[in-house]
């Protein structure tokens, strides 16, 4: 079934409400979204700062490093399509919340071998190209009013492509090299084109937790992707 059929069924697409309603709901939608990023980079500040972090990472690294990689991509899938089954408000906050909790978990081994190999300078260097992309991205689709729903196919079977080659690694040995976080920049990229087009035109007016979940996910695995080519790129 096409996306925006699923959207239908939830109620009036909010691209056919009037504009107040619009600018309510993408006021909603990005407030919440803003709320995520500061929870999560709180969470983590958190981990650090009591020193949680440390036996977290050494942990989850005594694993394999492709377990945490496919974890992280699994949570997002999971989170994204708990939002949109979820009916009621409650429901929402519940699937963003424990979304939020949940990356800034999976995040924990990512950031600390960046703190511990480059400095902190690599995190904030990282996470204002994140902000960057998100916001040139996100202004595209404002300025030019386009339907980026054709996207959505390509971003799930990009991201089912990139779980298969998570998982085919486990198995192999294959190293998932520095190409394969540029093209998931771009995947990432276009995620952020596809959810900012359906704030804009698909979701109904009640999901707009739902619709900053889809927008925070999307940014979570631009941040965790440009992350880690200068992760790559500083060795």
């Amino acid at each position: 079934m096409d996306q925006r059929e699923n959207y239908g069924q939830m109620g009036i697409p909010i691209g056919q409400q009037s504009v107040s309603v619009r600018a309510e709901f993408i006021t909603r939608t990005y407030n919440h979204l803003m709320g995520a990023i500061v929870a999560f980079v709180g969470i983590e500040m958190l981990l650090f700062g009591s020193g949680l972090a440390a036996p977290m990472a050494e942990v989850m690294l005594g694993g394999s490093w492709l377990l945490v990689l496919g974890a992280f991509m699994l949570v997002g899938w999971v989170a994204q399509s708990a939002a949109m089954r979820a009916e009621s408000l409650s429901s929402q906050y519940l699937a963003l919340g424990g979304y939020v909790v949940a990356q800034a978990i999976v995040f924990v081994p990512m950031l600390y071998m960046a703190d511990q190999a480059a400095g902190g300078g690599v995190i904030q260097s990282a996470g204002l190209v994140t902000l960057l992309g998100f916001g040139g991205l996100t202004g595209v689709v404002f300025t030019t009013r386009k339907d980026f729903s054709f996207l959505g196919g390509l971003v799930r079977y990009g991201f089912i492509l990139a779980i298969v080659a998570i998982v085919a690694s486990l198995f192999t040995g294959f190293d998932l090299g520095t190409w394969f976080s540029v093209g998931m920049i771009g995947l990432a990229g276009a995620a952020i084109l596809y959810d900012t087009s359906n704030v804009l035109h698909h979701y109904p007016e009640d999901r707009y937790v739902s619709a900053s979940l889809s927008l925070f996910a999307s940014v979570a695995v631009l941040f965790w992707y440009v992350l880690r080519f200068f992760m790559a790129s500083d060795d």
